[in-house]
């Protein structure tokens, strides 16, 4: 892809007469990044068993690198949450690392530092993920580390207390405190009126301020079970060496009982949701958040490249037209929530320098018509697809990527073999996909809207 950034750039200055040259060297440059990216986009492959208390383990060989990494994934999100204990999942992510009996407090992260390592965690609605990266010959450091994690991790009252303190700095800074910073716990709680997916995955202070230790006990032994988790190795290993080493480690854990899940289903939207968010901010900004199908689903894929068409890098749509050309906006992005039942794509826009909110909203609104009333050109669905490419190529080129994503590709998407066919179903889309996608999910009575406005302005 770098190839194909740089002779494109490079040819932008040269004369009128050279069109033809640049127009060639330019598909080239393409041709050659695409030639790239599939050249390194490799099959992973991998084996996989289940040891008798349910825990489902993936082992990936590869000795390019003397590195291996440890991924544990446990299927418990905020969406598993009780109503009033929410954030419990975003807070295990930080309080499991407390230590067990037999790690010290403080002490999980210097194990791994003092091996050369680094580990790391994350939680999103559906699932929370820890994982370790260490050099090859300390594999059983990591999965020691994972399996205290799992059998008996200190749930107490002094790293409830310390943890609690952590979250609370984290909210204000993440939310509280950053402008704009509120935006996905509005979106969320206005989109879904039923679901859990209804409150961000941090929760709120005031749940786990009024939990008990009794709670933070009983949501571990429910969610923190071998038979909801899946263990991923990947790297530098011996296959047979690995299976008996995570045998004696995760063998002796006990089978948890039948994990309960929330069966929640968020009834459809029956038209626009819109509100004014009155903050702590300086210019305005206008959200726009549209309900989209579950991920692994098959409209999921047009659904997901639609949203890098209009809001994904400089070149997207909404960056070329609404802040570039017609300088409505000094800020355009977007993210979306790929969640295990159906989610969100949030778009957002803050208001240039005497600009309105509602002129900053038709602006963006002229470029969701576009794709619904204009199949998108199959060279710009081209570019997409070779962006989409590159990033896997990027990403299983590293085993902690390969761990995270066989795991995931289990949990979520039927099956670990699924890692190999993920790119399939985005290279498969059409024009015709992204352009009924649009006109099914990108319309305003799927969507909520939100004027945010400076707090001065508030009546």
């Amino acid at each position: 892809m770098k190839v194909g950034q740089v002779l494109t750039f490079a040819t932008l200055h040269r004369p009128k007469r050279h069109r033809r040259m640049r127009h060639i060297i330019t598909l080239t440059a393409c041709t050659m990044a695409s030639i790239t990216a599939v050249a390194q986009t490799r099959e992973i492959t991998f084996s996989e068993f289940d040891l008798p208390n349910g825990l489902h383990v993936i082992i990936h060989e590869d000795h390019t690198t003397p590195i291996v990494a440890v991924g544990v994934m446990y299927h418990v999100g905020s969406k598993d949450e009780a109503r009033d204990l929410r954030g419990f999942a975003h807070f295990f992510e930080h309080l499991l690392f407390e230590g067990s009996a037999n790690i010290g407090r403080g002490e999980f992260a210097k194990h791994v530092e003092k091996a050369g390592g680094v580990l790391n965690a994350n939680t999103t609605g559906d699932r929370t993920y820890y994982y370790e990266v260490l050099p090859s010959n300390q594999l059983n450091l990591g999965l020691w580390l994972e399996s205290e994690r799992m059998m008996h991790a200190k749930v107490e009252t002094i790293g409830i207390e310390t943890q609690r303190e952590v979250v609370k700095e984290e909210r204000r800074q993440r939310y509280e405190n950053q402008p704009y910073g509120s935006i996905l716990p509005e979106v969320l709680k206005r989109a879904f009126t039923e679901h859990p997916y209804q409150w961000p995955t941090i929760g709120y202070m005031e749940d786990l301020n009024a939990a008990s230790e009794k709670d933070f006990k009983k949501f571990y032994k429910t969610f923190y079970v071998p038979n909801n988790a899946v263990l991923v190795l990947a790297g530098d290993l011996d296959v047979e060496e690995a299976k008996t080493a995570l045998t004696n480690y995760f063998g002796p854990i006990p089978q948890g009982a039948p994990v309960p899940r929330n069966k929640v289903e968020e009834p459809p939207m029956q038209g626009e949701v819109r509100d004014i968010v009155y903050d702590k901010i300086q210019l305005p900004a206008v959200v726009q958040a549209y309900r989209i199908p579950a991920l692994g689903t098959p409209d999921f894929y047009a659904v997901d490249m639609l949203n890098r068409l209009l809001s994904s890098g400089n070149s997207s749509r909404l960056v070329k037209n609404v802040k570039d050309a017609e300088q409505q906006a000094v800020f355009v992005g977007s993210f979306s929530l790929p969640f295990e039942d159906p989610g969100l794509a949030i778009a957002f826009a803050v208001a240039n320098m005497g600009v309105s909110p509602d002129s900053l909203e038709a602006s963006m609104e002229r470029q969701f018509a576009r794709v619904r009333n204009e199949p998108v050109p199959a060279a710009e669905l081209e570019k997409l697809k070779m962006q989409i490419e590159t990033e896997q190529a990027m990403e299983n080129s590293r085993m902690a990527g390969i761990a995270n994503n066989l795991a995931t590709a289990h949990i979520f998407l039927g099956g670990a073999d699924k890692v190999n066919t993920e790119l399939e179903r985005y290279l498969a889309v059409t024009e015709d996909d992204l352009q009924r996608v649009a006109r099914t999910y990108f319309v305003p009575g799927n969507r909520v809207v939100l004027h945010y406005l400076p707090l001065n302005q508030k009546k």
